[in-house]
């Protein structure tokens, strides 16, 4: 066992302590494998599934593993008209569980998000039945200041190149706190508490994933 294995898995055991005081489940481990059989086995055959557009559940393999099982996928891109865009988002917010990875998360026990569309974090904060979280270790802050410039430094500017946003940390990567047309930083949201127990459950990889 390396001596960063032994580290993260120290960090583990404190932050278990702190998610489970703010009510959401914890799951602690080492590879990207381990976190796809953990999550896939969080959710029952026949549930409703979808996700808020995670690169970390992509790079695990959990969104495919999905979308072949037998599981309800809900496809937030399968739609033709504002009417039943409308309507898929009703079926998302209903969802039984909702799959995302998260910006950064605090020494603390609190998950950090800066969103665009705002579908991401409006999921985790209300609406579908279970929330999975999956985030590499990497993402680990002292505190949320030090979480938000993590996520405008290192997050922002590859996110608004993966979705084709016209914004200066795109053009520049780095962060100019813009109001543009195109701003992916529109909401920032502190999950301090799950006042559903349960309803949240974490899941941390010490191998890299996302940004």
């Amino acid at each position: 066992m390396s001596w960063k294995t032994d580290a993260c898995a120290s960090s583990a055991e404190v932050l278990a302590k702190k998610f489970q005081k703010r009510g959401m489940n914890f799951y602690h481990v080492q590879t990207k494998e381990e976190a796809k059989e953990k999550i896939l086995s969080l959710i029952p055959e026949g549930s409703s599934v979808t996700w808020g557009g995670s690169v970390s559940m992509e790079e695990a393999g959990v969104t495919e593993a999905i979308i072949n099982g037998n599981y309800e996928f809900i496809d937030r891109g399968n739609f033709s008209s504002p009417e039943e865009k409308r309507a898929l988002y009703g079926k998302i917010v209903c969802s039984d569980y909702f799959l995302m990875s998260t910006n950064a998360f605090t020494a603390d026990g609190e998950l950090v998000n800066i969103d665009g569309a705002s579908n991401r974090v409006a999921c985790l904060a209300h609406g579908p039945q279970h929330v999975i979280v999956l985030a590499s270790m990497n993402k680990l802050c002292q505190n949320t200041d030090d979480a938000i410039r993590r996520i405008r430094l290192h997050a922002c500017p590859p996110n608004a190149l993966r979705v084709h946003a016209d914004t200066p940390c795109a053009r520049t990567g780095f962060c100019a706190d813009c109001t543009s047309d195109d701003c992916i930083c529109c909401q920032i949201m502190i999950t301090r508490f799950s006042r559903i127990k349960g309803r949240i459950t974490v899941i941390l990889t010490d191998e890299e994933l996302g940004f």
